[in-house]
């Protein structure tokens, strides 16, 4: 047998495989095995403390080594770590393995900081209730998000990856055995596919079971993160998926369908069919960071109809030869989807500005040109020129 296949079988057998250790991880954790240290993957973050599952069960160990300054640094769950070998007291986190995925919104924060929720990642399920109408600019937003997943270096330097070097998105329309009419619940899904091209959209009923072994299949091979709003049905459907109740569960208001935080902490947990699935709080907000790339990639058709204006620097509002207002003029691009990508651009232009100086000055400029375009316009209108 070859030293890859012993390799290989190895990491296959390992303790921490069924929470997602592969032979990458082997590799970038060996200098820590040389010092005697632990690998282990953070399942609970928790006032400085952290839950860690190793080889020898699941230990609570400090974070004190590993605090840094940078907020997107902190330690989070899904976090492959390197800590002290059983029987140290007190057991301290001593370092964090390079993260290859990240989901980032930004927080409320006056100084526009980014959130890290969950690392290393491979889909992002994004739970939507059909318990209530759809909205799909929601819908929208967190697939800006899921789609500008960053991963390793270019986390540190703050600049979206495409798609295929991110997480996978998939949009879970939950409480589905609320719409009866099989035709009905057919258009739904239809909607949402127009609204998120390329990205599977799946109908799940975790009270009837429809549509939970599809779902489990898509899920079985990597780390999976819930999202969506509160009551959007995230605890229900990780009981389903691990086929207990784990997550505790409450009823959404019947006027809204919004629900309480019964999802205080983000836990990470392995799937009894295979894989990893991540819960995470209800989002109240969900900010945009640096997410251009995924807005690109949410709205494609807009982004290709773009290409073919007259002009490069073409803004979309009134110039001539503008594709993108042909198309909204002969009715093959919604006015609403149009409006929803200026809105997520300028969100995220405002965002990515507040931390680049340069840009700051490139926006400067450009609404002074602007401005100064608009008053020798009023002039000449006004036949003072």
């Amino acid at each position: 047998m070859s030293s890859s296949s012993l390799s290989a079988s190895s990491v296959s057998s390992h303790p921490l495989a069924v929470y997602g250790w592969d032979e990458g991880w082997e590799a970038e954790f060996a200098p820590y095995a040389a010092q005697g240290l632990l690998p282990g993957r953070v399942a609970r973050v928790d006032r400085g403390l952290c839950d860690v599952i190793t080889p020898v069960g699941t230990v609570r160990a400090d974070t004190e080594f590993v605090v840094p300054r940078d907020p997107m640094k902190v330690v989070c769950t899904g976090d492959w770590v390197a800590v002290d070998p059983e029987g140290s007291d007190p057991l301290y986190v001593r370092t964090l393995l390079p993260r290859r995925t990240a989901f980032v919104r930004s927080t409320s924060s006056k100084r526009s900081e980014g959130q890290v929720l969950a690392t290393n990642i491979d889909y992002v399920v994004i739970c939507v209730s059909l318990a209530v109408e759809l909205d799909l600019g929601r819908i929208e937003r967190f697939l800006a998000l899921a789609m500008s997943s960053s991963s390793g270096e270019a986390l540190l330097h703050k600049s979206a990856l495409a798609w295929e070097s991110g997480a996978q998105p998939v949009v879970v329309l939950t409480k589905a055995d609320l719409v009866p009419d099989p035709a009905t619940l057919g258009y739904l899904v239809e909607d949402v596919e127009k609204t998120a091209p390329g990205v599977p959209v799946l109908a799940v009923s975790a009270s009837s079971g429809e549509g939970l072994d599809v779902l489990e299949a898509v899920l079985s091979g990597g780390t999976t993160v819930l999202l969506g709003q509160s009551g959007a049905g995230k605890s229900t459907l990780a009981n389903a998926l691990l086929g207990e109740d784990v997550m505790e569960v409450q009823a959404a208001r019947d006027v809204d369908g919004k629900g309480r935080h019964t999802t205080t902490t983000r836990n990470l947990l392995a799937l009894p069919g295979g894989g990893v699935l991540i819960d995470t709080p209800g989002l109240r907000g969900v900010g945009l960071w640096d997410a251009e790339t995924g807005v690109g990639q949410v709205f494609a058709e807009i982004e290709e109809l773009a290409k073919q204006c007259r002009f490069q620097d073409c803004a979309h509002v009134a110039e001539p030869g503008c594709a993108v207002l042909a198309a909204l003029d002969s009715g093959t691009l919604p006015e609403r989807r149009l409006d929803s990508y200026r809105k997520l651009l300028r969100e995220n232009q405002r965002i990515v500005a507040k931390t680049d100086a340069r840009l700051r000055a490139e926006i400067r400029k450009d609404w002074k040109r602007k401005g100064a375009e608009g008053r020798a316009a009023m002039e000449a209108k006004r036949g003072r020129r």
